[in-house]
């Protein structure tokens, strides 16, 4: 598979995308892939998997050049001038999205002027935003979420304490996440229970812990804010708009794929998009039973998230490159 990236100007910022592809396999009929990753993350965990087959090599062997998105303040993206200006929802989904879409169509190998959207976790409320605040005018093709929220019809315990206040989560900055994981991934094989809202270690080769370090970023106050207003709100609100009410707008094909037991975006909180969804075509995938749960992570780096997840989601888009 070969790679290439790009850093694009973006509102004070250089954006990173990676852009990757099978020589072997690319079809340039096909729409080129985005995929933008959520809190906490970058775009690193597209293209890892602990046993060999990442989310962007599974879709390149289906044919896609797949492109990820680090957003401001994820990953390698960097500030122009050495100025930090502070990331946040709306500038993710009308500046980010918008620039990375708009540098994707023009430097593609593919022979189309449009993209499909992977939203991952907050990637994919970002995805939700883009087009309800874009639905008369964008250049998308068919959208799939992935443990993606849009109203907080349920909300985990320990995410309602650590958000219950915008003024004090906005204070709170970790720059040390991956310091920290590199000390919680091992306590896994000792400690199954210790990140269980996030994960569930019977799904994960933790062989690969230090890997699975670098799949998590840091955290920015500015977005523990928002998010603290969502939360109180319900429905994600972006640059004045009710994103959730404005989807009935939106008629994109859309997939959306869950954890039975995600303790980061209940299976509530993710399937309230297709209720909110204004297009007929539309579909959801419950990974997961009673006794195999599936959380957060186990979506993106578990064993078996190549045939559970990775897979369907290509079958989905092939299906519907018209």
């Amino acid at each position: 598979m070969r790679i290439t990236e790009h850093f694009v100007e973006s509102g004070g910022w250089f954006i990173h995308l990676k852009q990757s592809w099978a020589p072997e396999h690319l079809d340039r009929t096909l729409r080129p892939l985005v995929i933008i990753p959520g809190y906490g993350m970058n775009s690193f965990i597209f293209g890892f998997h602990p046993q060999g087959t990442s989310m962007a090599r599974c879709l390149a062997e289906a044919g896609f050049e797949v492109w990820s998105v680090n957003m401001r303040g994820q990953g390698p993206s960097r500030p122009m001038n050495g100025r930090v200006i502070e990331p946040s929802l709306e500038a993710y989904a009308t500046v980010d999205l918008v620039n990375a879409i708009e540098f994707i169509l023009a430097e593609t190998a593919c022979e189309t002027n449009r993209v499909d959207l992977i939203g991952a976790s907050l990637g994919g409320s970002v995805v939700y935003a883009y087009l309800a605040l874009h639905h008369e005018q964008n250049k998308v093709g068919s959208v799939v979420t992935i443990g993606g929220p849009l109203r907080w019809v349920v909300v985990h315990p320990m995410l309602k304490v650590a958000f219950a206040s915008p003024a004090i989560a906005g204070m709170v900055r970790f720059p040390y996440t991956q310091m920290l994981a590199r000390h919680a991934f091992p306590l896994l094989s000792r400690i199954p229970g210790v990140l269980s809202l996030y994960m569930n270690a019977k799904h994960l080769d933790l062989s690969h812990a230090q890997d699975l370090t670098k799949t998590v970023d840091n955290l920015h106050g500015s977005i523990n804010r928002d998010l603290a207003f969502w939360m109180q709100n319900t429905d994600l609100v972006v640059a004045g708009g009710n994103i959730t009410e404005a989807l009935v707008k939106v008629r994109h094909p859309l997939m959306v794929i869950l954890g039975n037991k995600d303790g980061i975006v209940p299976p509530e909180t993710a399937l309230a998009a297709l209720d909110a969804w204004g297009g007929e075509d539309k579909t959801s995938i419950n990974v997961g039973t009673p006794d195999d749960w599936y959380a957060h992570a186990d979506l993106f780096v578990g064993n078996e998230a190549p045939q559970r997840v990775f897979t369907p989601i290509a079958d989905w888009l092939l299906a519907r490159q018209t």
